[in-house]
């Protein structure tokens, strides 16, 4: 004798039960709110999550009093509702209390074939789920009606060594048992986990009548959404069968009819038009009532219509904001609801192009999504072949063991990049995301030979140079072959849904923008202003990189000066034509930062062809090259220090700086102002000394001008050194920039590029909560940015303080820079519209509610 919980063991749901989400799960509390809502839903008992936690330990409610509320002979079903759809749950179980009686009654009343449906559909699901046998072993064959019904009856005999139960409240129990259990395993729990649930997420159970689909006058059932799930606009979709139940349309779509007329085939519309038109009016009540898209499972008994369930339209991202954006407009959620219904990172699907979900995946192998969309082209593997096929229009994924500053033409000619090494700060992904490339990087599994330009996988697979691939930035796959795609979805309802962002946000969004491209993207997302603008990717392309090099080459300052006066004019061109694209919004422009070696050929080829360029020996091409590397360039001679030790180079810059803001506010409404960051800043004397400098050149090109110049002058601050001692440098600066990757990379003593290697063991063993270059430290980074700002704001309050880093675009990196009192963050042009999102949501989430 089985012991009986005491509490509520279960609740008829009614339009007034105590019916709830946190202890019923969402599909009792939906069924109860169609109730409520007049919808032909067939009687429901919910089991609360307490009451399946005592099932699954052994403690069964009261099964018989719970039937009896279904009549003599009841026909039910179960079905799972955990407090959030996403955290799934046991399939529904059909058609208990299916027996030998009742058999052969709708033998008499329904027929043959359509009782044997039935009874043969829960002797299998009762077997597999209830009593845990094979699935093959109730497999039909050939059989059919009769024949098929004893087969299985007999195949359930003979491996229980039992009869088939007849009582329903033993069915009942049986089914009820085997759900409950199976929530409660390790590998259900571990999927759920995956999917955001907490370790003790609760599931609550939902009995239904069954509205059997089955019968001589039209029955069947079928699944409605009035909404297109990929674009998000109206539009039925869905399928009916005819003598079916569940979701047989869906999984047997070529036995299925359309839902409304069709020239490809019948649709319910045309067989059973009453019906079409109840079930349109019921879609439009739930989303007005429901305040959502909602799918409808139907289904059609003897000619009369039953509504068994309702979800929320599975959707993609580009769906979720076109449905917001409608539901605010039309009245039936505020836009505040609107703006917190779609998280910030699926905005990544609306910006980029991705792969059709439809479209079946080869994966060729994984690595770090590191920047988001998809491309399809021909593999090469140097950044002169991309650059190539680029001019002749053909596609191509560019693949390097690992990239450098001169790849980013060749990075800006692929179509997609692909990395064996770095992570998820490297160079390629940090460049990726700023031209919008997608990117996968740190894929360990594979094995580049550049010279046999081939690469291998850890199965031994090989792909050539020219063999076609896509690349999935979003996920960090490489498929084989070119699979469809969806195309970015920039529309009127994406603009609208942003400006409404805009309205609420209360911190300031800038973009990290290198070139006049990126600026007209930045424009383009409505960016607030440029954050950060790296000088040195200016000097990559063919003709600078040549002054470049001859400038590292000078030995003399007259043959520095020559080489500068080349560098000055291409500088100030596109500092005016930036200028002048941000309208006078805000530019922030970083002073040259990278080691002089990054611009100096990496192999003998490249050596031979910079020795003819220069017209010097090779020998001494090569003595140079071998110089200027450093053991650890990254903490190098770089940033502020070459501008102290070469500062004809920063003396350079500023002047195309105040040239170009002084030709860029001719005829404007309001002149530039630009603002100057200098890099890598440690010590107070450095930023003095660099001020000093640029001060002179500003004093002589007001001279030279006759025009006066307005101009700010700040600090990057990337090392520890540098935030302990805001309070001195901030005496020389106007604003403070934090550039969370160098500082979380000092702070950790970790390489950027090459911590992706292990990351992600650190992570899985609790040793790093996630990657800190891909989330924010608060403890560690944070307590230097938190003290950094404070000092520096104790000293001077009107200093301006801001990120710049990659965390700039993160959600979590937004919400405790507005916490500390930033004034902005600034992130890569394909995050900008992502960090609007997030920082209108962190001000309505923290909104005081009175």
């Amino acid at each position: 004798m089985q012991k009986l919980v005491t509490f509520k063991e279960y609740t008829a749901v009614t339009p007034t039960a105590p019916i709830s989400r946190n202890q019923h799960g969402f599909r009792a509390k939906c069924l109860q709110r169609l109730i409520r809502m007049g919808l032909p839903v067939p009687r429901t008992v919910a089991l609360s999550f307490e009451t399946v936690q005592a099932i699954a330990g052994g403690r069964m409610p009261d099964v018989a009093r719970l039937l009896a509320g279904f009549g003599a002979a009841p026909l039910v079903s179960v079905r799972s509702s955990s407090q959030d759809p996403a955290w799934g749950g046991p399939n529904a179980v059909l058609n208990i209390g299916m027996n030998d009686a009742r058999y052969a009654e709708f033998c008499e009343t329904l027929g043959e074939t359509a009782a044997s449906a039935l009874y043969l559909r829960f002797i299998q699901t009762y077997a597999v789920r209830a009593a845990h046998l094979d699935a093959a072993l109730f497999d039909p064959g050939e059989e059919e009606g009769h024949a098929a019904v004893a087969a299985a009856l007999r195949a359930y005999e003979a491996e229980t060594e039992s009869h088939f139960p007849q009582d329903p409240e033993e069915q009942l129990a049986g089914v009820l048992r085997s759900m409950a259990r199976a929530w409660q395993s390790t590998s259900t729990r571990l999927l759920r986990q995956a999917r955001g649930a907490p370790a003790d997420a609760g599931l609550g159970l939902v009995v239904q009548e069954m509205a059997l689909g089955v019968g001589a006058v039209e029955s069947g059932a079928g699944i409605i959404q009035f909404i297109d799930p990929v674009s998000g606009k109206p539009q039925i979709t869905g399928r009916y069968m005819s003598q079916s139940q569940g979701r047989d349309a869906v999984t047997q779509r070529e036995r299925a009819l359309f839902l409304t007329r069709d020239s490809r085939g019948a649709s319910l519309e045309e067989l059973c038009p009453d019906l079409f038109d109840e079930l349109i009016a019921h879609g439009e009540a739930c989303r007005s009532r429901l305040r959502d898209e909602m799918q409808l499972e139907f289904t059609i008994a003897a000619g009369r219509l039953a509504i068994i369930d309702a979800v929320i339209v599975p959707r993609s991202a580009r769906a979720s904001v076109q449905v917001v954006v409608a539901l605010a407009q039309d009245d039936v959620i505020t836009r505040s609801e609107a703006l917190l219904r779609v998280p910030p990172r699926a905005l990544n699907e609306v910006l980029h192009p991705q792969i059709d979900p439809a479209t079946p995946r080869t994966r060729i192998v994984r690595g770090i999504a590191a920047s988001p969309g998809a491309a399809a082209g021909k593999l090469v593997f140097s950044s002169t072949v991309a650059q190539a096929m680029a001019a002749q229009d053909e596609p191509c994924i560019l693949v390097k063991r690992e990239t450098s500053p001169e790849d980013v033409r060749g990075m800006h000619a692929a179509r997609g990049v692909l990395t064996e090494r770095g992570g998820i700060t490297s160079h390629a992904a940090v460049i990726a995301r700023g031209l919008g490339v997608p990117c996968v990087v740190g894929a360990s599994e594979l094995s580049i030979d550049k010279k046999a330009r081939v690469m291998r996988t850890a199965s031994g697979q090989v792909l050539r140079e020219g063999d076609l691939v896509t690349i999935d930035g979003t996920s960090g796959e490489i498929l084989a072959g070119v699979v469809p795609m969806l195309e970015p979805a920039l529309d009127e309802a994406f603009e609208t849904f942003l400006g409404w962002a805009d309205e609420v946000r209360d911190i300031g969004i800038r973009v990290n923008a290198d070139t006049p491209e990126d600026a007209q993207l930045a424009s383009r997302f409505a960016a607030e202003g440029i954050g950060l603008c790296r000088t040195e990717h200016m000097f990559f392309a063919e003709d600078r990189l040549t002054a470049m090099r001859e400038l590292i080459f000078a030995d003399l300052p007259e043959d520095r000066a020559d080489a500068l006066a080349q560098l000055l004019p291409m500088q100030r061109a596109d500092f005016t034509q930036i200028f002048r694209i941000m309208a006078g919004k805000p530019v922030c422009i970083r002073l040259f930062d990278p080691p002089l070696h990054e611009f100096l050929p990496h192999d003998r080829q490249g050596t031979l062809d910079l020795a003819e360029a220069l017209n010097r020996p090779f020998s001494d091409v090569q003595r140079r090259i071998d110089s200027l590397r450093e053991y650890n360039p990254m903490l190098g001679m770089r940033g502020v220090r070459l501008g102290l030790t070469v500062p004809e180079i920063y003396d350079m810059q500023a002047r195309a700086i105040f040239e170009a803001a002084l030709d860029a506010s001719a005829g404007g409404d309001k002149p530039v102002v630009p603002e100057i960051m200098i890099p890598l800043v440690s010590a107070c004397r450095e930023v003095e000394i660099v001020t000093t400098r640029i001060e002179a050149v500003a004093h002589a090109v007001q001279a030279e001008r006759g025009e006066t110049l307005t101009y700010r002058i700040g600090v990057m601050v990337e090392t520890p050194r540098a935030a302990l001692r805001a309070a001195d440098i901030v005496r020389f600066c106007h604003f403070l920039s934090f550039g969370t990757n160098d500082l979380t990379q000092m702070t950790y003593g970790l390489s950027r590029d090459d911590a992706g290697r292990f990351m992600a063991s650190y992570v899985r063993q609790g040793v790093f909560p996630e990657d800190p270059f891909h989330t924010l430290d608060r403890e560690g980074v944070g307590e230097l940015l938190v003290l950094g700002a404070e000092r520096g704001r104790k000293v001077r309050p009107d200093v301006v303080l801001s990120i710049c880093g990659e965390h700039g675009g993160n959600s979590e990196s937004i919400a405790f820079c507005r916490d500390a009192g930033f004034d902005y963050v600034s992130c890569s042009p394909y995050r900008v519209p992502l960090a609007r999102l997030a920082a209108a949501q962190i001000a309505l989430n923290s909104a005081d509610p009175t």
